[in-house]
This record gives structure tokens, C-alpha cells and sequence, in this order.
């Protein structure tokens, strides 16, 4: 079966794999793919680039040890959301960079892609819901070590120069409207795309930032939980 190496959000401060469980579960069953939900060093005890580097160390163990899991090793995939879509876009440049282990696929839900917060989603999502624009300024001073951190292209994908992203695998992106994010995201999939990049863009006008996370309160999030769980096995 396929693999998907899965990195919880949290603003690379909060979280668990066990905050991120039901969305785990859900991706693997509707998906039909083993899903490896990994848990990485949190700031600020552990600064950029210490979860950068526990997110590749697990990719390079999935790969490792697909096989003894029932999965393919020429298959995996790596996804999350938030600050998990970070590091999982951080991940997939880093496979491009060293080439081994290969990622087959992206699923990069509302991802944090950049260091700056002078978008049109910033401003029209100050207040959140569910994010705000302080949390995020609050989330970034805590896990980069300093400004400079911001624009390196493992911190901050969208800043990373085309060759970098030349040949990266698949994505599925997801953004939200409600969401200070959504811009980031969305350009993230723009720059993927002119890189010649397989992309999937999917936009959700109606839901707020961490929407994967109410599948149970919101029939729209659960059925975009469904699409995200097929794009792990359709191609773009």
C-alpha cells in the first residue's frame, strides 16, 4: 500500500500525534494508505531546524521500514497540516535536494509557507477564526532562532528558488477562505505549478483554517477530508 509520512500542526509549538489522530485515521481509511503520523521536537526548547530534521529522519525510516508495514517503498508520500504542511513541503524539497528517500506524494493542508504577514488573508483574517495573525507572529518568533531563519527556503517553502522546486512530487494543496494562511497557500501551489509541478489546488471559500479537524461538526470539512484522502492515491 502507499504510505503517507503525516506531520501534525500546532505552529511547531502545540500538538501531538495524538491531537492529529482522527485526521490519521480518516486519511488511512478513506485513502486506503498507511499513514505514519510522526512526532517531532517542539519549540521553543527545540528552534528551526530541529523538526525540519526530526521530519526528514522519519522519512528516511519510512522508507526504511515500509515493507515490514505492508507499504511500498517507492511510495511514500508525506503530508500535514499547518505547521505539519510546512515540514512536509520542507521535507519533499530536502528528498529533491539529496534525492533518496524519494516522496511520491504531497498533501499540503492550509500550510504555513512563508515568514511575512502582509497579505490581503492576513488582514481579512486578523482576528481568526481559529488563527490569528498574533498567533502566527507569536508561533514564528518562538520557532526561528531569528529573522534571518525566515528566509530559508526549509522555514519558509515559498521562498525556495525554482530549481529547488523543479521535479518535486505531486501536491495536493489545500487552503481555506476563512483563513490567514490561504494566500501563502494558494501561491505556494501557484510557484509548484510554474516549476512544472503536478499540482491540485483545492480551495475551500467556506471553511476556516484546521477544517480537517471538524469532519464530525461540518459535513463541507468532512467532505473535503474525502477528496484530500482520494488525491493520496489519484493522479494529478
Amino acid at each position: 500500500m502507499p504510505v503517507l509520512q503525516f506531520f501534525h500542526g500546532g505552529g511547531w509549538m502545540l500538538g501531538t500525534v495524538d491531537s492529529a489522530d482522527g485526521i490519521c485515521r480518516r486519511l488511512a481509511d478513506r485513502g486506503e494508505v498507511i499513514v505514519i503520523a510522526v512526532d517531532y521536537r517542539l519549540a521553543p526548547e527545540h528552534p528551526f531546524p530541529a523538526a525540519v530534521e526530526d521530519a526528514w529522519s522519519a522519512l528516511q525510516w519510512g522508507g526504511e521500514n515500509a515493507p515490514a508495514l505492508g507499504g511500498d517503498p517507492s511510495e511514500i508520500g508525506v503530508g500535514g497540516t499547518s505547521a505539519g504542511g510546512n515540514l512536509a513541503a520542507a521535507t519533499a524539497i530536502r528528498s529533491q535536494v539529496f534525492e533518496s528517500p524519494d516522496v511520491a506524494r504531497q498533501l499540503l493542508a492550509y500550510p504555513i509557507t512563508n515568514h511575512a504577514f502582509d497579505t490581503d488573508s492576513y488582514r481579512e483574517n486578523a482576528e481568526g477564526p481559529l488563527l490569528t495573525r498574533a498567533d502566527m507572529e507569536w508561533f514564528l518568533e518562538q520557532y526561528l532562532r531569528s529573522p534571518v531563519d525566515g528566509h530559508n527556503p526549509f522555514a519558509s517553502p515559498l521562498r525556495a528558488p525554482p530549481a529547488l522546486l523543479d521535479g518535486l512530487a505531486p501536491a495536493t494543496v489545500l487552503t481555506a477562505g476563512f483563513d490567514p494562511l490561504r494566500e501563502e497557500g494558494g501561491a505556494y501551489a501557484e510557484r509548484l505549478a510554474e516549476a512544472g509541478v503536478a499540482v491540485d489546488h483545492r480551495h475551500y471559500p467556506d471553511l476556516s483554517h484546521g477544517f480537517l479537524s471538524f469532519t464530525e461538526e461540518s459535513d463541507r470539512a468532512d467532505r473535503a477530508m474525502s477528496e484530500a484522502a482520494r488525491s493520496l492515491r489519484s493522479s494529478i
